[in-house]
């Protein structure tokens, strides 16, 4: 085992040095990670356990024998996953001196599961370090909360996502690198999508899309509402494909492989809308910025020159009322549940009214 079990998992000191005493004293039996996706929440559980069982190698490929992997198969996490989890908590450590239990995407717990893992966590066996990884807090019941170790995990600088890029991408240029760290905004995982090739091309229709309600005197909504929705069909079905492939090596019923597989894509589809959103408010965001003198401070560093272009139009207000609108809509779907491909081309109307 290296010196440092963590060193591979970037910044998050606060989450290290948390953990670092965690495995020093051992008392903690139960630790909540949290914070957003992509962020290295992940790879610090398989770290922590690894460091807790002595073999990192044998728990990233999930081969241990005292290490328990509990994922959600549908869109939650229902109580007879739970109910297997406490059937195997309650045997002794096959190899180790411990036993580990990781339960990913956690607020996804259904009530009856949460209540079911309440009593295990009340009560753990002294052999058994259970560890929640969670993107949210919101929905993980206080009684739950009450009873770990909270580890919270922060988004990541520009200069950590910067890091990661010069490793794993050297050949982006300057203003291309500051652009993929800054869209990304401190997720690695958005980082990642970013260095596809077919997600750079959808980047470009999507700053299109973008630009159209205040550039073309012919903008049509539904056109650039197809945009988006074409971007998040298209990640879905890769997401999917995957998954498949994944799913083939897993002993799984029919009806648990169809769940896991739909789990996935679903996930995959809500995450590029919102990463699409994201960067749609981001280039409003980056034209008063620059109508504002702080050129700096863009995030779309690489299409300076288009912002410059559009900022002397003189578009008034309608920047900062179009970034407005974006980050409110979102709230709105979700609220109310409404159909994607209405809700995308009505935002669409809004902006063109916004540069009215």
């Amino acid at each position: 085992m290296t010196a440092d079990p963590f060193a591979d998992v970037p910044e998050q000191h606060e989450a290290k040095r948390l953990l670092v005493a965690a495995l020093g004293d051992g008392d903690a039996h139960a630790f909540l990670f949290h914070g957003p996706a992509g962020v290295g929440k992940t790879e610090a559980a398989f770290a922590f356990a690894g460091a807790q069982l002595g073999d990192p190698r044998r728990v990233l490929e999930r081969t241990h024998p005292d290490l328990r992997v509990v994922e959600p198969l549908g869109d939650m996490i229902r109580i007879d996953i739970i109910r297997e989890l406490h059937h195997d908590l309650h045997l002794r450590p096959f190899e180790a001196e411990r036993r580990v239990y990781l339960l990913l995407s956690a607020h996804l717990l259904n009530d009856d599961a949460a209540d079911a893992l309440l009593k295990d966590l009340e009560e753990p066996p002294l052999y058994a370090t259970i560890v929640l990884v969670a993107d949210e807090l919101g929905p993980i019941p206080e009684t739950i909360r009450s009873r770990c170790q909270l580890v919270p995990f922060r988004r990541l600088s520009e200069r950590a996502v910067r890091e990661w890029l010069t490793r794993h991408a050297p050949e982006l240029g300057e203003a291309e690198a500051t652009a993929v760290a800054r869209v990304a905004g401190g997720r690695l995982d958005r980082a990642r999508r970013l260095l596809d090739p077919a997600v750079r091309e959808r980047r470009a229709a999507l700053i299109a899309a973008a630009r159209g309600p205040y550039l073309d005197p012919e903008f049509e909504p539904a056109d650039a509402s197809r945009a988006l929705l074409d971007a998040v069909a298209l990640q879905g079905a890769t997401a999917k494909d995957l998954e498949e492939a994944v799913v083939a090596g897993l002993d799984l019923t029919p009806r648990e492989a169809e769940q896991r597989i739909k789990r996935v894509q679903r996930g995959a589809e809500r995450e590029e809308m919102l990463a699409q959103l994201d960067e749609l408010a981001a280039w409003y965001r980056d034209l008063v910025v620059v109508a504002s003198g702080a050129e700096p401070a863009t995030i779309h560093a690489d299409r300076l020159d288009d912002l410059r272009a559009d900022v002397a139009l003189d578009l008034g207000r309608g920047p900062e009322r179009a970034a407005a609108l974006v980050r409110q809509s979102w709230r709105s779907a979700e609220e109310f549940n409404v159909n994607t491909g209405l809700w995308l081309d009505a935002l669409f109307v809004q902006l063109r009214r916004a540069f009215a």
